[in-house]
């Protein structure tokens, strides 16, 4: 089946004459590599939106975690020193809600000196392989838009004093964008409107970049987010606990402050591990509390997970829910005049991490001290921001 036919028989007609016009290369060949099955999922989506039955899942808790802390530090250093475990950081977004068009990573938070958000990552996993005597591969995903600034960024700052030969570069893949009627969205330059597929694509995107090939001993991959400023990475107690349990995964904590934080929840959900979103709890659910006068709904997850190395080459074979999510999207119109829509204008199609989790079969809760691993960037003020990140940075003696 030629383009034009595949097009026709997609509802994609529009575009019939635009890839018959001269210099349409670039438009032919994003169309030539469209995954159909996915934009054909507007018309009838995966449902998604009912949970199975919701029960609380067991957990590491700190006290037992401080009890056990120098076994499990073993167990995890070893596993760095043998090479199991490699980093992955999740970057491909923008600072829009800081007031910056530029990689998330590069904003400065500094108060008397400058203070990256990458610079401050880097660091936290220094503090790592410092004590345990061993560097661990560091993948960072970034974005077709993020990715050239990424990379010029991090090689000018010296990589923050990590070894240039650890870390490795690959960009998420991408889904084209569908109006309401699911037609392919065009892009400014004529090519068609596409968003990264989800944070669910990080692993499909590193094996397809070949990013992994230089580490084939690693068995273990951390996955984290940016946002995060004072997460722990590469922590061989976390690694330890999680291989001693037996997990296919494991998923950083923190006991949420209030039954209505929004966070997501780590649970039960038929008998398997679930990361489901605070607004697909009830408010009665979300107060539920067990004998100890603790919320049974207590996990909240911070975006900072290990996956076996199998368990992922499982989940890959298999195909992942697809989430599709209305979005303000810009976009060429028929009359060639670029439009930033002000409202929800057509459909995005992600995968996300917490089915990963959901896939994985089996997931082990690691509690951690809020005010130690905690300090999300989302806004520049209020809740989750430069202001609140600042302040537990100095609480945990970081020079700003």
């Amino acid at each position: 089946m030629n383009l034009k036919e595949t097009l026709l028989k997609n509802g994609q007609e529009h575009l019939i004459p635009l890839i018959e016009r001269e210099g349409s290369g670039k438009l032919r060949a994003q169309l030539s590599a469209v995954d159909w099955k996915t934009v054909g999922l507007w018309k009838h989506p995966d449902d998604l939106s009912g949970k199975g039955r919701i029960a609380p899942i067991g957990g590491l808790r700190l006290p037992e975690i401080e009890r056990r802390r120098k076994e499990y530090e073993a167990l995890g250093a070893d596993l760095i020193r043998a090479g199991k475990l490699a980093a992955v950081l999740l970057a491909g977004g923008q600072g829009t809600r800081l007031g910056s068009g530029a990689p998330k990573g590069m904003y400065d938070i500094g108060l008397t000196r400058p203070v990256y958000i990458f610079g401050r990552l880097i660091e936290n996993l220094r503090e790592v392989t410092d004590r345990v005597g061993a560097f661990v591969p560091l993948l960072v995903m970034t974005s077709e838009k993020t990715d050239g600034a990424t990379r010029s960024f991090l090689r000018e700052h010296g990589y923050f004093g990590y070894p240039e030969r650890y870390i490795r570069f690959f960009v998420q893949e991408t889904a084209p964008c569908v109006d309401f009627g699911g037609k392919l969205l065009l892009d400014e330059d004529g090519g068609l409107a596409l968003s990264p597929n989800g944070n669910g694509g990080w692993y499909a995107s590193m094996k397809r970049a070949g990013a992994d090939r230089d580490f084939p001993s690693v068995e273990w991959y951390n996955v984290f987010g940016v946002d995060n400023v004072l997460q722990r990475i590469a922590d061989p107690v976390f690694l330890g606990a999680v291989a001693e349990k037996g997990c296919g995964c494991g998923a950083k904590v923190v006991c949420k402050s209030r039954p209505e934080e929004r966070v997501g929840v780590l649970c039960l959900e038929d008998g398997k591990p679930s990361v489901i979103e605070y607004y697909e709890i009830s408010p009665e659910q979300a107060a539920e509390r067990d004998e100890k006068g603790e919320l049974k709904y207590l996990y909240g997850a911070i975006l900072n997970y290990l996956f076996r190395a199998d368990i992922l080459a499982r989940i890959a074979g298999e195909r992942m829910p697809v989430h599709i999510v209305k979005k303000k999207i810009p976009y060429l119109n028929a009359e060639g005049v670029f439009v930033k829509p002000e409202r929800e204008n057509g459909y995005k199609f992600e995968t996300l991490i917490l089915d990963m989790v959901r896939f994985a079969g089996s997931c082990l809760p690691f509690e951690v001290e809020r005010e130690r691993e905690f300090a999300p960037v989302k806004n520049q003020t209020g809740v989750d921001s430069v202001e609140t990140a600042r302040a537990l940075l100095q609480k945990n003696g970081v020079v700003l």
